[in-house]
């Protein structure tokens, strides 16, 4: 009888110091997601003024696209979550991986024009660039605009 309760404490105390040492174990890390440069307004109108190559991309949301008549002149609007899956589709499939491509929004913080950025880098693109301000700071500095296309 000795020698088994011997055997139980001793497989308690084993099972002990499993539970223990795991405790102190930190879980996984997530990847942390690429920095996102950003591009002042002023840089984006002056390359769009020497006709530089640039893709620009409108990621405002569905609210902010609707109540406005109006679209950075050359963008394409596109859903933040439905970025990546649009990227296998004309426009965006024939961007070269290489080519500039700037991302905008109307979020007070550039949330969603730096997702955006990081769903491009995470995709192949190698020079993606967050207009600093997005919209309103794009308006202010009275960039070029556009009217949206009609029915969008």
């Amino acid at each position: 009888m000795k020698s088994r309760w011997t055997k139980a404490l001793l497989l308690f105390l084993f099972a002990l110091g499993l539970v223990s040492s795991s405790l102190g174990q930190t879980a996984p890390t997530k990847a942390k997601a690429p920095e996102v440069e950003m591009i002042s307004p002023e840089e984006l109108k002056d390359k769009m003024t020497k006709n530089d190559p640039v893709t620009i991309i409108d990621v405002r949301s569905a609210d902010s696209f609707a109540n406005s008549p109006n679209v950075i002149k050359g963008s394409v609007h596109v859903k933040l979550r439905r970025l990546k899956y649009r990227l296998s589709f004309p426009p965006f499939k024939d961007v070269p991986r290489n080519q500039e491509v700037v991302t905008y929004c109307s979020c007070p913080s550039d949330e969603a024009s730096i997702a955006a950025a990081q769903i491009l880098q995470a995709s192949g693109f190698t020079r993606v660039r967050a207009l600093k301000g997005g919209w309103p700071q794009w308006l202010k500095i009275k960039g070029q605009v556009e009217p949206r296309a009609k029915g969008m």
